[in-house]
């Protein structure tokens, strides 16, 4: 172990970190032409697609993924992952509904409630993964499974509801631009901010890159990872607060068939985050979550069959990693 290795991870906020992020400009150029090929599609079969309302539903529908995937980047990053997402946007979108009953005056306490919630479950995930021990996979497993069982005991369909007030988080709109696709861009701009700017941010990298060098160069190791864990929770609130405000009412199903535990994963890996940790931006899983939505938006406009579409998506996924795997032994090749 040579001595930079360890001294980075401790360096101050600021100052440049080998284990930084590498750029999403590749990716982005990735979403330029998926959109490009994906426009010429879309109007050569005689739809439209650059138009105002086309544009800000793929955007809008790209909100409840991407928050998710933002936390799930933080993780990855950290070389851990979290397959409790779903299930806790599903308890946010029941909490929500349940405590605000449609109430105004109730808006704020269901609100805190779920955020409690998340750093709840945060925490334990945090906690059983770096305090027992246990594989992330089957932690965060466990952890959903457990909010599975105590959701489908207790509720069955739709319960409570949301007032009109907090279903504008859903609806409305500042001008062009949705509300909630200006919380998912507040989102990844104080994610960026946090892993490119803080010590937090350096030692998250340092973590997932190598455990035992950033613990000998006096990171606290076991602390970056729970942080890390309850921030992924807190994204999964958001994310089933802005689903709650779609439907209006919140289910137990609403957050595992959305899929956003893999589906998260997924979009984090196709903006270039290792799924070994170590290596990863959120600006990447943007761009990975935008081509996801415009891959979807084709789907749709060709009415292309479910299977259909999950195989393509299986397929473009592991040529991503594959892709990223190549590069990364070609690097190695040439230092």
């Amino acid at each position: 172990m040579t001595t930079s290795t360890v001294a980075r991870p401790a360096a101050r906020p600021g100052l440049p970190l080998d284990a930084a992020p590498a750029s999403s400009a590749p990716v982005w150029l990735v979403f330029g032409g998926v959109f490009a090929v994906a426009w010429l599609l879309v109007e050569l079969n005689g739809g439209q697609f650059m138009t105002v309302e086309n544009l800000q539903n793929m955007a809008v529908r790209s909100v409840a993924l991407g928050l998710v995937a933002v936390g799930q980047t933080i993780v990855l990053i950290g070389g851990s992952l979290d397959l409790s997402v779903a299930y806790m946007v599903s308890v946010t979108a029941v909490g929500a509904s349940f405590v605000m009953q449609g109430d105004p005056d109730r808006m704020a306490l269901g609100v805190a409630v779920t955020l409690v919630l998340g750093v709840v479950v945060g925490l334990v995930n945090g906690l059983i993964v770096t305090g027992l021990r246990v594989n992330a996979f089957i932690a965060t497993l466990g952890t959903s499974l457990v909010m599975s069982g105590i959701l489908n005991a207790l509720f069955t369909n739709f319960t409570g509801a949301v007032p009109r007030q907090f279903q504008g988080l859903g609806y409305q709109a500042l001008g062009p631009v949705p509300v909630a696709v200006l919380l998912l861009l507040a989102v990844v701009a104080l994610a960026w901010y946090l892993l490119r700017r803080t010590r937090f941010g350096y030692h998250l990298y340092a973590v997932g890159g190598s455990a035992e060098a950033a613990r000998l160069s006096g990171v606290r190791t076991d602390r970056v990872v729970v942080t890390a864990h309850v921030l992924c929770s807190l994204t999964a609130v958001l994310t089933g607060l802005f689903l709650v405000s779609r439907l209006r009412s919140g289910a137990p199903w609403v957050g595992p068939d959305g899929g956003y535990d893999l589906e998260s994963i997924a979009a984090a890996v196709v903006g270039g985050t290792a799924l070994a940790g170590g290596r990863g931006s959120v600006a990447g899983t943007l761009a990975g979550v935008l081509i996801l939505a415009v891959i979807d938006q084709v789907f749709n406009e060709f009415e292309v069959n479910a299977f259909l579409k999950t195989l393509i998506r299986g397929v473009i996924i592991v040529g991503a990693v594959a892709l990223y795997a190549a590069r990364g032994r070609r690097s190695e090749g040439s230092f």
